[in-house]
């Protein structure tokens, strides 16, 4: 279903960008409640030119993982089991067991180098006890944006097994012991660093909330109402078939193969596949209708009108804009390109994935592909995200 979108200059788009940019595409558009656009391209062996994608390939979803990590924790915010303000130590108790914390340094996620203490930190330190789930949400607790956990957490792991077994969360809790004494990288409440060992964090306090593993409450709390089906950590321990999977990265740092049917990201994967910042696989047409839920209010996310406002308007800002979660567009070279209307709000993920929403318009577009299997490498995924969402709302502005 390719009608909505000029199709010569659709398909130009996509010549300048498959396979070079990525191997595998699948878009979905839903415009004003109806889905305007459904389009999957490529292959799941790109050398071979087998197994054609599908509109139920499904994704690694990357960092989109926390839109629904983040929506489940603002259900049980809206349930009155927790609020905003709430700390963390008093859902995590073991987060505070260092305090005080000194201020010390992270890691840069894609050289693993260790980063030196900015200066104007150097010799303090902080209360953990202070860090609540706003900032949290907003990404101004104070914590190291990245940290090697998957080498704290397991031995390099077994490639995916082709049949189902029980999952083992001794990974996780390794990981979840090293976390919870990370030295922080700034001051609590100060200025925005997007941080996955927040958001890792957060997924603990959603499992330990809702009295369950975290892959079980995010699918009581938020896929199931919404009946997003596809949705699934692990999924090859969950019965899908790896062929119906797109693959990514071939990892010749830690794994020593291709990540295909098992998460791209280390941490994720090192844990156990579960986390909070990344681990979800998902079709196009599903991210798209989560996108949907939040726009339309649907009543089954069981999130307030207010709440759902003031997640997607502007609570912290810095180097991104963001609301309790969701991103905002930025005032220029957004990756939502540049026709996007101000109030637009979305996320991206690092495999190549994203999913943006602009409420003046009724407009969501969930694009996905799999661009670091050629490795990580920008390499154009950014260009071919803004010129999408910018094609898509010149036929919407134009209908």
């Amino acid at each position: 279903m390719t009608s909505l979108v000029d199709p010569a200059a659709y398909e130009s788009l996509l010549k300048r960008h498959l396979p070079g940019t990525f191997p595998a595409l699948s878009v979905c558009v839903i415009h004003q409640g109806r889905t305007m656009l459904r389009d999957s391209r490529g292959w799941i062996d790109p050398s071979g030119m087998t197994a054609a994608v599908t509109i139920d390939t499904l994704f690694d979803l990357a960092s989109v993982t926390k839109l629904i990590v983040e929506t489940s924790f603002l259900v049980l915010v809206e349930a009155g089991a927790i609020n905003l303000e709430s700390r963390l130590v008093d859902v995590i108790p073991e987060f505070g067991r260092v305090n005080p914390r000194e201020i010390g340094s992270g890691q840069d996620p894609h050289t693993r180098a260790f980063l030196p203490v900015e200066r104007r930190y150097r010799g303090l330190s902080v209360d953990p006890c202070e860090v609540t789930f706003r900032h949290l949400l907003t990404h101004t607790s104070g914590l190291p944006p990245w940290r090697s956990v998957y080498l704290l957490a397991s031995d390099r792991p077994p490639p995916p097994p082709t049949h189902i077994k029980q999952y083992d969360d001794g990974r996780w809790r390794r990981g979840l012991s090293a976390m919870v004494d990370f030295p922080f990288a700034g001051a609590i409440g100060g200025e925005l660093r997007y941080t996955d060992i927040g958001i890792m964090l957060l997924g603990e306090a959603v499992a330990r909330l809702h009295s369950a593993r975290l892959d079980e409450a995010v699918s009581d709390l938020a896929l199931q109402p919404l009946a997003l089906d596809s949705f699934s950590y692990n999924p090859m321990l969950n019965g899908s078939a790896r062929g119906k999977i797109a693959p990514t990265e071939l990892d010749s740092h830690w794994r020593h193969r291709r990540a295909w049917g098992e998460v791209h990201d280390e941490n994720a994967c090192g844990v156990g596949g579960v986390a909070g910042h990344a681990g979800l696989f998902a079709t196009a047409q599903d991210v798209a209708r989560f996108g949907q839920a939040w726009l339309a209010g649907d009543e089954r996310l069981a999130i307030s009108a207010d709440l759902r406002q003031r997640a997607t308007s502007q609570q912290a800002s810095g180097q991104i804009r963001l609301g309790l979660g969701w991103m905002l567009k930025a005032d220029s070279g957004s990756s939502a390109g540049d026709r996007y209307s101000a109030r637009a709000y979305g996320h991206t993920g690092f495999t190549g994935t994203s999913l943006w929403i602009d409420p003046e318009r009724e407009l969501v577009c969930a694009v996905l592909t799999n661009r670091v299997y050629h490795g990580r490498a920008e390499a154009g995924i950014h260009r071919f995200r803004r010129a999408i969402h910018d094609l898509i709302v010149e036929a919407v502005d134009g209908r």
